[in-house]
């Protein structure tokens, strides 16, 4: 996480204030890829670090939202085991479902962040206080973010994404005595 140190001084700021990070699915949760089984199920493939990330955001006081134009049973399941309430499926506008979830939260647009990989995503992230790209976002969603990832969407980029929000708002150190 060397490269955490290195980040310019108006991200670790923008990151600082986040108390709510939402995350599209498709692309940024998974790799993008569709699964389906011979009888039609859906399956997705979901990174174990962005999870734990997700669950350290939660652990230190960052609500998390996952945000997605899908529906998905895969999708609904994984939030459920990492504890996650707020989910929105079936969003065709995901900055309105952002700013609804702001306002229940008494929060204001630069306290939430958003990470995003395709077109749809662009409007949330417009009015996020810290937009994100991962690294396989398509050019016009990299053009939006205040920060792109090092890793693909799946690969964990969601992890980067908590471990800069946790970096930014001073908890990692406390946290690595945790795990020594």
């Amino acid at each position: 996480m060397d490269y955490l140190a290195h980040l310019p001084a108006e991200l670790l700021a923008r990151a600082a204030r986040i108390r709510l990070a939402a995350f599209d699915v498709d692309g940024t949760l998974t790799d993008g890829r569709l699964w389906y089984s011979e009888s039609g199920h859906e399956t997705k493939v979901f990174h174990v670090h962005d999870g734990l990330g997700l669950k350290r955001l939660q652990a230190n006081g960052v609500h998390v939202a996952i945000i997605s134009a899908r529906i998905s049973h895969p999708v609904a399941l994984r939030a459920e085991e990492l504890d996650i309430t707020h989910v929105y499926q079936g969003q065709g506008n995901k900055r309105d479902c952002l700013e609804q979830i702001i306002e229940a939260l008494n929060l204001q647009p630069e306290e939430a962040a958003f990470v995003g990989d395709d077109l749809p995503d662009i409007p949330a992230m417009r009015i996020a206080g810290l937009s994100v790209a991962v690294a396989n976002a398509h050019p016009w969603v990299a053009e939006q973010a205040h920060w792109q990832t090092r890793l693909a969407g799946g690969q964990g980029a969601v992890r980067e994404v908590c471990d800069l929000i946790l970096h930014a708002q001073g908890k990692t150190l406390a946290e690595q005595e945790h795990w020594r």
